[in-house]
């Protein structure tokens, strides 16, 4: 009988501790420490790449600079699968698009961002939750 409770102490804990692990990895994953989530910036450019990847997706802007260049600013996104179920697809936004994108800024101040919504010069404004974007 003792056998019998030491093997399922044995599984209690070994699943408690797959539990705690995946909990962990999960929690580290959608971590948003990076980003000041305290204040937002808008940021206007010119699209030059948009990696259409898993697990997040990537929007590269060449963003004017006050010294007359620009910058290129990488801008953190939901996963392809999320923004597909929400209407997006690999041409929503492709290079060559103008731009204007709300952003949550890094905290260490490099150029880049966790996206919050998009406006064309046409005015249409894109959201990576579906429906009006936050103000």
């Amino acid at each position: 009988m003792r056998i019998g409770i030491r093997q399922t102490a044995l599984r209690i804990a070994l699943a408690t501790g797959v539990v705690a692990g995946v909990t962990g990895l999960a929690l580290a994953h959608h971590s948003f420490a990076a980003f000041n989530t305290e204040t937002q910036k808008v940021i206007t450019g010119t699209v030059k790449k948009v990696n259409w990847t898993n697990p997040h997706t990537w929007i590269w802007i060449d963003v004017p600079n006050e010294k007359g260049g620009t910058e290129t600013w990488g801008v953190e996104g939901m996963s392809p699968n999320y923004l597909a179920r929400r209407g997006w697809t690999r041409e929503t936004i492709k290079p060559g698009d103008k731009l204007s994108i709300t952003v949550y800024p890094m905290k260490d101040g490099q150029a880049g961002g966790m996206f919050l919504s998009a406006k064309r010069p046409d005015g249409e404004v894109l959201s990576m939750r579906g429906g009006t974007p936050e103000p």
